[in-house]
């Protein structure tokens, strides 16, 4: 087995988020992969259609793992229609995680748009195994409408084990009673102790500026703020090129890194 070559995987379980995208589980169906870890990505492929990366949200069992594909081309709505039984192929794991754990101590904030809150789940069930290392928590999630929202179903849990779990949307319906408006809207409400802190950022590439940005503004250091990267990753391993981003090769040095290192690059269309 060489990172060129994808395992089988077998889908156990498929859970419908939203009307375009769904979390599959997936089990080896061979020898599992080395670990993921959080941040990090694998290359779904489904044969004779495509291959494309997805960041892991979450492990099941021994060398289980958890992807939450939305529907947006040919390769991606054969991965969203995948059944319980169905086999892909899996390469992986690639790039760098998020840095965890933070420092004992840290106050953290983590900020999550529409899809991005996908990668970022490891990091919210990390907090909560370990919430009593930490200072203040929060989670900061920000998707278009009600609809839209990911794991909707874990908000409870994650507050009751002490997180501060904050949601708005972009456009609500009659039935949405909480916050309207764009996720950095929620920073005016968030407590904590700016040089001690920890954040992770991950979602649209404009929404990670703006949130960065306030971050920035609020003192939190540049270097303590994390950021996950989107370009077009082919091979994973840093051979085709096409997810060049200024020096970086986003599947090789990335796909998170510091706001102090993206954020001159962030400008840069992709190639």
């Amino acid at each position: 087995m060489t990172t060129m070559s994808p395992a089988r995987y077998r889908v156990v379980t498929r859970t419908l988020e939203t009307d375009d995208t769904a979390t599959l589980t997936l089990e080896p169906v061979d020898e599992p992969l080395p670990v993921f870890r959080p941040g990090q990505f694998a290359m779904l492929y489904v044969f004779g259609v495509g291959e494309v990366p997805v960041s892991i949200a979450g492990r099941s069992g021994v060398g289980g793992l958890l992807h939450t594909v939305r529907a947006v081309g040919a390769t991606t709505m054969a991965l969203f229609r995948r059944q319980p039984g169905d086999v892909l192929g899996v390469r992986g794991p690639f790039g760098f995680g998020w840095p965890v754990p933070a420092p004992d101590g840290s106050d953290v904030v983590v900020v999550a748009g529409g899809l991005g809150l996908a990668p970022l789940r490891p990091v919210v069930h990390h907090l909560v195994a370990g919430r009593r290392r930490y200072g203040r928590t929060t989670v900061l999630i920000g998707a278009r409408t009600p609809d839209d929202l990911l794991y909707r179903d874990e908000y409870r849990h994650w507050r009751g084990a002490g997180l501060d779990v904050q949601v708005t949307v972009d456009t609500a319906d009659a039935d949405w009673s909480g916050d309207v408006g764009l996720v950095t809207k929620l920073f005016d409400r968030v407590e904590f102790r700016a040089a001690g802190t920890v954040a992770y950022v991950c979602g649209p590439e404009i929404m990670m500026r703006f949130a960065a940005g306030g971050l920035v503004d609020r003192g939190v250091p540049a270097e303590r703020i994390w950021l996950s990267l989107e370009r077009n990753m082919q091979c994973g391993v840093g051979r085709c090129g096409h997810c060049q981003l200024g020096p970086l090769l986003v599947c090789r040095d990335g796909p998170v890194v510091s706001h102090g290192q993206a954020a001159p690059l962030m400008s840069i269309k992709e190639l």
